[in-house]
């Protein structure tokens, strides 16, 4: 048997990132497997299409690495092949035509409400002679197909949840057929799954209340079914449900904002799965060799930002100058203070160091830029408030005076390659004037970059070399002289 497994978005928006893992998953598990993976779009819902989501959505698998052996297939390309299939149900007594309007089920609903009833469709349509059936088609009354629902129990196993036990008394006879002729979600879904030899269906937890009725659909036509395995809910961590009301959920957003795709693709594999080690960091290829649905959870996996940031800061660190540079320098030429004749002022080996140095603190991409800044700038736009500190007992003296003698100490100094040589110049300096460290340091801090957080003060004299070093604490004396 050939494993095949799909991945079936509606293309209204976004990909979230519970469709990535569900997508990333299916991928998975039929890599592994040898098998094939389907990308199929679920689009019979047309009031909910998004211009421009099926693009998205393909071009975001794209870019995740997910490809798909097959597709993308779309349902509202398949209508008259539903109705075939909504057909046969028809003729073999496992469906039924409904006429009730809007307001009769308005009316039925409120009634089983008042009654303490579960809301469900009460049959009155099922008992309509043929004659009167075959007027209203005459008539041209509007009319959906409904799924005759056995009122008997079902089980089935979930490879993730085990044993599933539903009262058939408790399922609705769901619309198959709307009265535009469009399928439904569950019998576009079924019929899909049955003529693409879907193997294993690989989807949300939200889903798993829908499975009876695609089961007992799969017993009507005579199919077998597939295996089933529902992924656990992404959750914050307050534990409530992950949505866009409590911040970014989509896959684009993340990546928008710095992150890469080998974290993230990494961060998703574990919500809701581990490999049963201390391991935690998994390339694809590792991925498609370790991931087993019978190590996927059952519990909500939490959507943990500082465990995705660790992960993202890894991953930044493994990369080569080069690499890193191809990465930071298309976000450098966005920003409106940067031009390319910027990083032509420093040699390669300073280059070097001071992406190095850079790197080790980045979490995201984003901070890139805003960590170069300070280097590449010709001139800082000082902020006076930055320099004092009333913790730290800095004020325009303190700042005067740290300056004044700092300038000559480093201006005396040919090794700038050494953190440990700048560092005794600077000591000496402190000692001289009998203050406490961050007096000198912290000045002298904000004057190289006109940053609240920064590298320390050796450090940055490092990177910037004599040159620049100098020129930045002269340019802030004088600042202060005005």
């Amino acid at each position: 048997m050939t494993v095949v497994t799909r991945f079936a978005p509606s293309p209204t928006g976004y990909l979230h990132v519970g469709g990535l893992r569900t997508a990333l998953y299916a991928y998975l598990f039929a890599r592994q497997n040898k098998g094939k993976f389907i990308l199929r779009i679920e689009d019979t819902d047309q009031k909910r299409y998004v211009e421009g989501a099926v693009e998205s959505l393909q071009n975001a698998l794209k870019f995740f690495d997910l490809n798909w052996d097959e597709g993308p297939i779309f349902q509202s390309h398949r209508t008259a092949i539903y109705q075939k299939y909504a057909q046969q149900l028809l003729e073999s007594g496992k469906a039924y035509r409904c006429f009730c309007t809007s307001e009769e089920l308005d009316a039925m609903r409120e009634q089983q409400a008042k009654l303490k009833i579960a809301p469900k469709y009460d049959r009155r349509c099922l008992e309509l002679a043929p004659e009167k059936t075959a007027e209203k088609l005459a008539a041209g009354i509007p009319f959906v197909i409904r799924q005759l629902i056995p009122y008997k129990d079902i089980d089935f196993l979930d490879t993730i949840r085990g044993d599933m036990h539903f009262h058939g008394k408790d399922i609705d006879d769901q619309v198959l057929i709307k009265s535009d002729g469009l399928p439904t979600y569950h019998l576009a879904n079924v019929v899909d799954d049955h003529e693409m030899e879907v193997t294993h269906v690989i989807r949300g937890e939200e889903w798993l209340p829908s499975t009876p009725k695609h089961l007992w659909l799969y017993e009507a036509f005579g199919w077998t079914p597939p295996i089933f395995a529902h992924l656990p809910l992404l959750l914050n961590p307050d534990r409530s449900k992950l949505s866009k009301r409590q911040g970014d959920v989509a896959a684009e957003d993340f990546v928008a904002k710095g992150y890469l795709k080998e974290a993230m693709i990494n961060f998703i594999a574990f919500l809701g799965w581990n490999p049963g080690t201390e391991e935690e960091i998994f390339s694809l290829e590792d991925l498609v060799k370790r991931f087993s649905l019978d190590r996927v959870q059952k519990a909500g996996a939490v959507f943990n930002l500082e465990k995705l940031d660790w992960l993202n800061a890894h991953y930044l660190r493994a990369k080569t100058t080069k690499e890193l540079t191809d990465l930071i320098l298309p976000l450098l030429q966005k920003e409106s203070w940067y031009s390319d004749a910027l990083p032509q002022k420093f040699s390669e080996a300073q280059k070097e160091k001071i992406l190095s140095s850079v790197q080790l603190r980045m979490k995201t991409l984003l901070d890139g830029p805003t960590m170069l800044r300070p280097f590449l700038l010709d001139t800082l736009d000082y902020k006076r408030e930055l320099f004092f500190s009333e913790k730290m007992k800095v004020d325009e003296a303190t700042v005067k005076l740290a300056l004044e003698n700092a300038i000559p100490a480093l201006e005396a100094l040919d090794n700038y390659d050494e953190e440990e040589t700048i560092k005794a110049a600077l000591v000496a300096v402190i000692e001289k004037l009998g203050l406490k460290n961050g007096q000198v340091l912290w000045p002298l801090r904000v004057a190289l970059t006109n940053e609240e957080y920064s590298p320390g003060v050796f450090e940055l004299c490092r990177l910037m070399g004599k040159e620049l070093t100098l020129k930045r604490l002269k340019a802030t004396l004088e600042f202060f002289a005005v």
